[in-house]
């Protein structure tokens, strides 16, 4: 288990500090680090020598939570041991600054709000002190919004730096990007021209979620239902033949006016003899047909519903599948429009209508509620409900459904062959833990469309499209203008199409450009293709593509994950890694997750200042994948305790005398001699095992628990046992043979640990050894012939000893005259393999070893234990 490579600042000889601490250690080593280039990666090299992750680039402008410090950590543990096996690890860090957070925080943090239509202002600064209310906000031009994105968005930047560097991630820090430079725009329109091109992307006017308060879309992906208090309206629509209501039940009656039908379901009893009649809609007086689809529900409301323009995405299903008309009421700011639809044609339908234009739909529900009592179609009082609501993931109020001209990159949505062929790409991967995999075929299973990714925001990927402009000033959507693929990245909005002036912007027979950017998504999809190297350097990309890790939560599978396959899928046709990592969400003590909203998160620098990097590591690399875990301080306690043993145990070995040289190879292995230290390492063989099958399958929990509950028996058991033989007090062979299993179990035990609790590890590495640990090797399984049941059964005898000094409270150092231990054969002669330090390590003179046939396994008892007459009672 010697080192296997050289390293750096080896030291002359074993210097151990007097009282190690684990304070300043995270300054110190993180500097060393970067000094040094210990994570740096290698360009020269092949495809079979690297392991590649496609690290999560955060939000940087969201705040720091200790749910970065979980799941960064465990990412970092599995880098930190494909390192250690020798592999040449490609581990970059991203951050994802464009869109709609970032939009969000500028708007706060500096008091200012867009507006496309002002002029650039050079020497524009924010208010010194920001107003708190939105409509106080300063109006600033476009491109000043954007410069003041990209000014906060570093500032928030360097604070996440500093904490991973500060939790000791292994990143190689000179291997980082920004969703918003660049090199990341240029690679995200290239791969929308690609996709362009090969007819994955395409234009279209269509039903689209809409979010009112940011004035954008919405993909599906993006959704969040969150329970809502409404009301059911009982509603009679009349017959056109006279003959009765019929009574539908809606939350939503300020949609009637945009009803195109009634539906039911087929099978329907109650409605089948109303199929192909029409009925008229109360107040508005509007013709509809009566139709049969299976999507409806006849235990929902009164099992027939209305169909509107559009109320929700089964109305939008419903629209498609029986060709229905369009007769949207609701503008993209959340308000009834305000001109009388074409539709609508008697008196009181108009007048009813106009009572409700320019109104919001939650003002506009109570007036036609009010409405439909006075003209008598309103069959009881209004019947509460809760119910889910759909809403845009970051926003405040309920989505709607408005229809718009959106780009859209083709997903599986409305293609079954397609949504089979990203089915059987999810299955090339290994999904750590398997279960997952189920999370993302029902997603891709429950796609109702396309993918949408044209936002109308202004910090983003500009879409990067001109159009041409009739001789009316009119833009042909069906003809549009490319860049130049060595123009890219191109700003539409800011630049001149090719092959014009830019003063034929906006006139008739000239251009306009498009003015929306690519969803966030759009952008993060193509970490692979934009850290890899993808169109910009193949070799680069040849040596790490696919990917072998993307670890990231699970409940972005729909989002970042699905969408991060559908790109690799049409540009690469590969799927884009080999493992899929999926962290859980951090709980709090009552099982909820945290969450800003919610007010219950964590500040990690409080934490890290509180138990040190390595503790909060430690409770990190506890949780397996997958599970969500709790917040616990109780488990930070534990590793906090962990790394300060490590620090004291080492000490304590180096102290006796163990060096470099005393570690066990083949050079040196007659200085073992002894049974039980014989014993310890064939038990460290074994530690050594599991671990390295446990990370191999991406448990890297497992690991850590082996490996921890080993170090506690060495350092409770084996080093209480042999602190005689090692101050030589039974002879030269006997001291070197127990410092030879000593610095061979401390050289493994820092390699196994070092992933986990990298800053302890090495400090001590630092003590002894040269150059750094996390460039040395796994450790290996040696081939020691020991009988592993020797310590476990001396430790039970030892502890035998103590608990009767306990009982008779004197000293542990307190001489035993004499005792006697019972067990099983096999027992009796593991510890007589060990008698000497047993005995020396509970000042026992006389100890009788009997096998009696009654005891079983490893069981032994001590008894009969005579105490030599002490005053040293214990205090």
């Amino acid at each position: 288990m010697a080192e296997l490579r050289e390293g750096i600042d080896a030291p002359a000889t074993v210097s151990v500090p007097d009282k190690p601490a684990l304070e300043g250690l995270e300054d110190k080593h993180a500097a060393r680090w970067r000094q040094h280039g210990t994570y740096r990666f290698t360009e020269e090299t092949t495809r079979e020598q690297v392991y590649s992750i496609d690290t999560p680039p955060p939000t940087a402008s969201g705040s720091l939570h200790v749910g970065h410090m979980f799941s960064y950590t465990q990412t970092d543990v599995l880098a930190r041991y494909q390192r250690m096996q020798g592999k040449n690890v490609f581990y970059p860090m991203g951050w994802d600054d464009n869109g709609l957070p970032t939009e969000r925080r500028v708007q706060n943090y500096f008091g200012v709000r867009c507006d496309p239509s002002l002029p650039y202002d050079a020497s524009f600064e924010p208010p010194a002190t920001p107003p708190k209310n939105e409509r106080d906000f300063v109006a600033v031009s476009r491109r000043t919004f954007i410069e003041l994105c990209e000014r906060l968005a570093v500032e928030d930047e360097k604070v996440f730096e500093d904490l991973f560097t500060r939790l000791g991630l292994s990143v190689d820090w000179t291997r980082t990007y920004r969703t918003i430079d660049d090199a990341s725009r240029a690679v995200s329109q290239r791969a929308f021209l690609a996709n362009l091109a090969n007819d994955d992307a395409y234009l279209a006017e269509a039903p689209t979620l809409w979010d009112v308060t940011f004035r954008t879309a919405v993909a599906q992906a993006e959704l969040e239902d969150r329970e809502r208090p409404g009301a059911y309206h009982r509603i009679a629509f009349h017959r056109t033949d006279g003959s009765g209501p019929v009574y539908i039940e809606s939350t939503r009656p300020e949609l009637i006016p945009a009803c195109v039908a009634l539906v039911a379901h087929p099978d329907d009893e109650r409605y089948q003899p109303l199929f192909g009649q029409t009925v008229t809609s109360p107040l508005f007086g509007v013709e509809v047909p009566i139709l049969a689809h299976e999507l409806a529900k006849p235990d929902k409301g009164s099992g027939i519903a209305m169909i509107c323009t559009f109320g929700d995405l089964t109305d939008v299903t419903w629209w498609r599948e029986l060709d229905l008309p369009t007769r949207p009421i609701v503008g993209r700011d959340g308000r009834i429009i305000a001109d009388v639809p074409e539709w609508i044609t008697t008196d009181a339908g108009r007048e009813a209508y106009t009572q409700l234009a320019t109104k919001t739909t939650f003002s506009a529900r109570e007036v036609v509620a009010q409405q439909l009592a006075e003209s008598g179609d309103l069959d009881g009082e209004p019947r509460a409900i809760t119910h889910p609501v759909n809403f845009y993931e970051k926003g405040d109020k309920p989505l709607e459904v408005v229809t718009s001209r959106q780009w859209y990159i083709r997903n599986g949505g409305r293609d079954a062959d397609r949504r089979q062929a990203l089915i059987a790409r999810g299955r090339e991967l290994e999904w750590h833990p398997a279960f997952m995999r189920a999370r993302y075929e029902n997603w891709i299973d429950g796609l109702n469309g396309d993918w949408l990714v044209s936002r109308q925001r202004y910090f983003g990927v500009p879409i990067p499209v001109w159009y041409p402009l009739d001789e009316a000033g009119e833009p042909d959507y069906e003809h549009p203008i490319l860049p130049d693929d060595d123009a890219l990245p191109v700003d539409p909005v800011a630049e001149t199409a090719p092959g014009f002036e830019e003063s034929a912007r906006d006139q008739p027979g000239g251009f306009t450009g498009d003015p929306d950017v690519l969803d966030t998504w759009a952008t993060s999809s193509l970490t692979p293709q934009i850290v890899g190297g993808w169109s910009r350097d193949e070799d680069l990309f040849a040596t790490v593509f696919p990917f072998d890790l993307r670890p990231q939560g699970h409940d972005i599978i729909r989002t970042w994950l699905f969408s991060s396959v559908v790109r690799a899928d049409a540009l690469n046709d590969a799927a884009p890694w080999k493992h899929a990592a999926l962290s859980g969400w951090i709980l709090d003590p009552d099982r909820k997750k945290m969450s800003k909203s919610k007010g219950n998160v964590v500040v990690p620098t409080d934490v890290l200042d509180q138990f040190g990097s390595d503790a909060v590591r430690y409770w990190a690399a506890s949780a397996r994948l997958g599970g969500d875990t709790a917040y616990d301080i109780g488990q930070m306690k534990i590793g906090r305790r962990l790394a300060i043993k490590l620090l004291n145990a080492s000490k304590f070995v180096l102290n006796l005398g163990a060096t470099e040289e005393s570690v066990l190879d083949d050079d040196n292995t007659h200085l073992l001699t002894q049974p039980l230290d014989a014993a310890l390492l064939a038990s460290l063989d074994a530690v050594i095992a599991q671990a390295t099958e446990a990370f191999a399958a991406y448990d890297y929990a497992r690991a850590l628990q082996i490996t921890e509950t080993f170090f506690w028996t060495f350092t409770d058991d084996y080093v209480e046992l042999i602190k005689d033989r090692a101050y030589g007090t039974m002879g030269e062979a006997e001291q070197a043979s127990v410092l030879a299993a000593l610095a061979t179990t401390l050289d493994a035990l820092l390699r196994l640990f070092a992933p986990f609790i990298p800053f302890a590890t090495e400090e001590v590495w630092s003590w002894w050894r040269g150059g750094s640990v996390h460039r040395a090797a796994w450790p290996t399984v040696s081939g020691f012939d020991g009988d592993t049941g020797i310590l476990p059964t001396l430790g039970i005898a030892l502890s035998g000893v103590r608990k009767a000094k306990s009982e008779a409270k004197v000293k542990q150092r307190t001489e035993v005259l004499s005792a006697s231990i019972s067990g099983t054969e096999a027992a009796i002669e593991r510890l007589r393999a060990g008698l000497g330090d047993l005995k020396a390590a509970g000042n026992v003179s006389d100890m009788t070893l009997t096998v009696d046939a009654a005891y079983a396994g490893a069981e032994v008892t001590v008894d009969d234990i005579v105490l030599a007459p002490s005053e040293n009672i214990a205090d």
